[in-house]
């Protein structure tokens, strides 16, 4: 077994990628214009009736009496509440935080093996779990093909045991039957690396033995 990084056929081919790239911006852009017109037009509006407009000078209120003197030149704050009109502008920012999302979820998205250990990689963070080591399973994802109807995609779901991290790995790649079938052997190499073959493991191997049939199986026939 080699520490040689392997990647894994995971990432979505870059037509969708340009797609949900395209779709994450236009929310987050509409999102953000949402976010700064309230300011804008509240600006606006205080400008039109002319609240909050200070005196230029001293000079130009030293006939008003002391009670009449605008807050900034009689000593207190020239500051104004906030107009009700700029918390509107809050709505928009689930907007900007989905499109952000929506964004770097495709553009980040990625698999790879190292070694044993395997890494995934999401919107916000990485996970890596080795895989000689952790209690790994058979698993199934959902996931929508365009117009389609929601498929249901065969996955490898590892779990380190001592610290309870979670990694999920697809085994159909996008527009692929499956991942190529060097990947899957060295997903079952990395599972069965250094592990026992009796007790708990013995279905680790069973499951690394499933992914080498699938990869002298290409086709599917």
């Amino acid at each position: 077994m080699t520490n040689e990084k392997i990647r894994l056929s995971v990432d979505p081919p870059s037509g969708q990628r340009t797609f949900a790239t395209l779709v994450g911006v236009l929310f987050a852009a509409l999102g953000t214009v949402f976010v700064l017109l309230p300011l804008l037009a509240d600006r606006l509006l205080r400008r039109i009736t002319g609240s909050g407009d200070p005196f230029p000078s001293y000079d130009a209120a030293r006939d008003l009496p002391p009670g009449m003197l605008p807050p900034d030149l009689a000593g207190g704050s020239a500051a104004d509440p906030p107009s009700p009109v700029r918390f509107i502008g809050l709505c928009g920012v689930p907007f900007v935080l989905l499109g952000l999302y929506l964004a770097l979820r495709v553009l980040r998205t990625a698999a790879w093996l190292e070694g044993t250990r395997a890494s995934v990689r999401g919107a916000l963070g990485t996970r890596t779990v080795d895989l000689a080591t952790a209690e790994v399973a058979a698993g199934a994802a959902a996931y929508r093909a365009g117009d389609e109807a929601v498929v249901r995609i065969p996955t490898v779901v590892a779990r380190d045991p001592g610290t309870g991290r979670r990694v999920t790995i697809p085994l159909q790649g996008m527009g692929l039957a499956t991942l190529p079938p060097h990947e899957l052997r060295a997903l079952a190499d990395a599972i069965t690396t250094g592990r026992p073959t009796a007790g708990r493991d013995a279905d680790a191997h069973v499951l690394a033995g499933q992914l080498r049939t699938m990869a002298g199986n290409p086709l599917g026939l």
